[in-house]
């Protein structure tokens, strides 16, 4: 009895593990964003200048979280991009999606020293976010303060987002 109550226990360990982890993700699958770095590295540190045991100046990943909020007027998409200026973004409505371009630049620091840790992604990075209505892409308004982009874009067919419920028969 106490063995089938142990695999019973291990077992639900595991459906809850599985369920958090795939929650996960889910929410985070499009914020994950890879940064490619220049060809040149971008003037990054070499692996043996810095103390972090997992630096690769040749694969960074971070997270590029979003917000997408719909009113009857407009679809507002804002990026967290903490480090770049207005001019490192190349922003474009393809289809029913936004894509944002960007390169965040490596800066090094002016005096003589060592790096213990380089957590922080730099490079290129690419960034689709799916729109939930069609939109005026002439007439999107783009700003960038304190870290994030906000793209503004007026939709076609102004209104609220349509629910509507479906019956099973």
């Amino acid at each position: 009895m106490k063995l089938d109550n142990i695999r019973s226990g291990v077992g639900a360990l595991w459906d809850t593990m599985t369920e958090g982890w795939d929650r996960l993700r889910q929410t985070t699958a499009g914020a994950l964003t890879r940064y490619k770095p220049a060809d040149d590295q971008g003037g990054m540190p070499e692996p043996h200048q810095v103390d972090d045991a997992t630096y690769l100046p040749t694969a960074s990943w971070a997270m590029l979280g979003g917000d997408v909020f719909e009113d009857e007027q407009r679809v507002v998409v804002r990026l967290e991009a903490p480090g770049m200026n207005k001019g490192d973004f190349d922003i474009q409505v393809q289809g029913d999606a936004l894509v944002v371009r960007g390169e965040k630049h490596f800066e090094r620091e002016s005096t003589e020293g060592r790096w213990r840790v380089l957590q922080c992604a730099y490079g290129s990075f690419l960034r689709t976010v799916p729109l939930p209505a069609a939109v005026k892409s002439d007439q999107a308004r783009a700003t960038y303060r304190n870290g994030v982009l906000k793209v503004e874009l007026p939709k076609v067919s102004p209104g609220k987002a349509e629910v509507t419920q479906i019956r099973v028969s």
